[in-house]
């Protein structure tokens, strides 16, 4: 396992080292936000105390290189070059109503890249894929958010496309898949797996059917793999944590609707 230093209290998943990289996916331990959303809720637009929110995104920060980049994820497939964009490296806060230009607010995307070296990039999760991407000389990296809807759609080929034009003479890629929701937990209808079906039908193989229903469970992190590989990508490392039945350590959006977001982060060493 790639080595985390977190602040005391708070602790994480993370896969094999990387050259030039870090990353995690954190647990709910550790913070100040109390039930439902206890403890360490990293999302500010879930309905819990704002205050809060901003107090773990306090402590997550004492253990990171840089002030995090937080994005406005909309189950889409925007990408986000936090190196060029304007940006708000901080708490995440958007400026709300009120004259003046005030707080930049978070980029409208469900991924973001960066050359920059101590910046951290972050996603919000709790059950979808969070993935981390970076070239083998770890000279530019990227996260995206994967739900079935931004996987489909192509949010990972638009992420490794926009590192692609960013460094374009890397020679080979990896990626992480990050705790998201497990084969045996995500059940879905069978408009979404003919929309996969669709695109692909090969895809068929991630699906299973749900005994006496017209329901189906998915293999999410298989979807994700393959379309990864497909983007040639070889090196993929999948993480094994189901969020929807590891509820000691993870939110889950399908477990309970009334709850809090994890957070992704990954940073190029300095």
């Amino acid at each position: 396992m790639a080595r985390i230093d977190l602040p005391a209290g708070l602790r994480a998943e993370t896969g094999s080292p990387w050259p030039g990289v870090r990353y995690f996916t954190t647990w709910r331990h550790g913070g100040a936000s109390v039930a439902p959303f206890q403890s360490l809720n990293l999302g500010l637009h879930v309905s819990d105390d704002a205050s809060r929110v901003l107090e773990n995104r306090r402590r997550l920060r004492l253990g990171l290189p840089g002030e995090p980049v937080w994005l406005d994820q909309v189950h889409g497939t925007a990408v986000c070059d936090v190196d060029c964009a304007v940006v708000s490296c901080g708490l995440g806060l958007d400026p709300g109503p009120g004259p003046g230009p005030g707080p930049t607010p978070p980029p409208c995307a469900d991924a973001a890249i960066t050359m920059r070296r101590g910046r951290p990039l972050a996603i919000l999760t709790a059950d979808c894929l969070p993935v981390v991407l970076a070239d083998q000389a770890g000279r530019v990296l990227g996260v995206a958010h994967a739900g079935w809807r931004g996987l489909l759609a192509g949010v990972l080929e638009n992420t490794l496309a926009a590192l692609r034009a960013r460094q374009p003479l890397a020679q080979a890629w990896r990626a992480w898949i990050g705790p998201g929701i497990g084969p045996g937990a995500f059940e879905i209808g069978p408009e979404v797996r003919a929309q996969f079906l669709a695109r692909d039908r090969q895809a068929a193989r991630y699906f299973a059917p749900r005994p006496g229903s017209d329901r189906w469970l998915a293999d999410l992190p298989g979807l994700a793999q393959d379309r990864l590989r497909r983007a040639g990508i070889d090196c993929i490392e999948v993480s094994e944590a189901c969020t929807y039945t590891q509820s000691r350590r993870y939110f889950s959006y399908r477990r309970q609707a009334r709850t809090g977001r994890q957070a992704t982060v990954a940073w190029l060493e300095p």
